[in-house]
């Protein structure tokens, strides 16, 4: 059996960027939710997507729920979300006892229609807050989204959890709304092995969250809470991998792109593919290259034929609408989602893939065909 080709693994610096950080902690012995690295991390990234804040926590997750719970949403409180997304966007709804309508995807982005967006204000106009999700590095369609949030006086939240060293019109996804969330988790374009990042110009929110993340501990000589908190702060270990990784985030991009014009100049040609769409004001990052397939080969076809070949790939994210635990809830749209799940699949996007490693890919999928 060859070596395994991943979808997408962590990928560490040649430089060893992360272990200096990390030994710096270790050698300082700050091995613990504050430190040096947690700050300047927040920083680094702060001023590399041009935010005024950032907030580092313990996942993505994390930073949706505090996002939300910045945003004022609480029990009863309609939100709508992006439903082509992983359940880490919408179960911080649920957390905060609130109620998730679910907005289609459009085929020109993926992302969420602003089109069914402003059909879902005009069906539910006391909504409470917008969370839309840049999907495997495609950038959502912000302005006119941004202007439907800003008219109809709803708070934005970005879940750019995917789609980290993206640009829209020249500016960082995660920068348009009143709030951005950044993942790390193992397989992003930058990894800290787990951890988030929530975003926004609002310093004010961003220390609350903070309060909030370290268990809304007050500033009192013994331990005094007045608010419900949460364990969501990073290590400082882990924001030492962080600080090392943001360093090669423009290396990474440039891979991720490699990988996914390699997969569109040999593969583009055959019967019934079509790659994720590109559009003049997106510059993706690509963190998984994704095509739909609408012929006789079928998404689960090359999925089986690579895993025979010990390579991993996977299908488009299932809708959030079609979720057991979800489809209770209200769904505004068509059926864009549902056919970009029923033909999609997320082809292996690992940046260290070698050009041998793209070809093995490359070869198996046309045997399909």
């Amino acid at each position: 059996m060859q070596d395994r080709i991943f979808l997408s693994s962590p990928h560490m610096s040649d430089e060893g960027y992360e272990m200096q950080y990390v030994k710096e902690a270790f050698d300082t012995n700050w091995i613990a939710p504050l430190g040096e690295n947690v700050n300047e991390f927040e920083n680094e990234l702060a001023t590399k997507v041009g935010s005024k804040g950032a907030a580092a926590l313990s996942s993505g997750t994390g930073a949706i729920h505090l996002a939300l719970k910045a945003a004022g949403v609480d029990e009863g409180d309609i939100v709508f979300s992006s439903t082509l997304t992983f359940s880490a966007t919408a179960n911080p709804i649920i957390y905060q006892n609130a109620i998730p309508v679910f907005i289609d995807s459009d085929y020109e982005t993926w992302n969420m229609s602003p089109k069914a967006l402003e059909e879902a204000f005009e069906k539910y106009p006391d909504v409470k807050a917008v969370i839309v999700v840049h999907l495997y590095g495609l950038s959502a369609d912000m302005d006119k989204i941004v202007e439907l949030c800003k008219k109809h006086n709803v708070v934005l939240i970005e879940d750019a959890a995917e789609s980290l060293g993206t640009y829209y019109k020249g500016k960082h996804t995660g920068t348009f709304g009143d709030y951005g969330v950044f993942s790390f988790n193992g397989n992003k374009i930058i990894t800290t092995s787990g951890g988030g990042m929530l975003v926004s110009d609002n310093d004010e929110r961003i220390a609350k969250a903070r309060f909030w993340a370290t268990q809304s501990r007050d500033q009192a000589r013994h331990y005094q809470h007045s608010e419900l908190g949460f364990n969501y702060r990073m290590s400082n270990v882990v924001a030492g991998i962080g600080r090392g990784q943001l360093k090669v985030l423009e290396d990474r991009v440039a891979k991720k792109n490699y990988v996914f014009n390699f997969y569109k100049r040999e593969l583009g040609g055959l019967y019934g593919v079509e790659f994720m769409p590109s559009n003049e004001w997106n510059e993706p990052n690509y963190w998984l290259s994704s095509m739909t397939l609408y012929g006789k080969v079928r998404p689960i076809d090359v999925i089986d034929a690579l895993e025979k070949e010990n390579i991993e790939s996977r299908l488009i994210w299932k809708p959030m609408h079609m979720q057991p635990y979800f489809e209770k809830y209200d769904f505004v749209g068509t059926d864009v989602s549902e056919k970009l799940f029923e033909n999609g699949v997320c082809l292996p996007s690992d940046t260290k893939m070698t050009d041998a490693d793209l070809e093995r890919v490359i070869k198996i999928i046309k045997k399909l065909w």
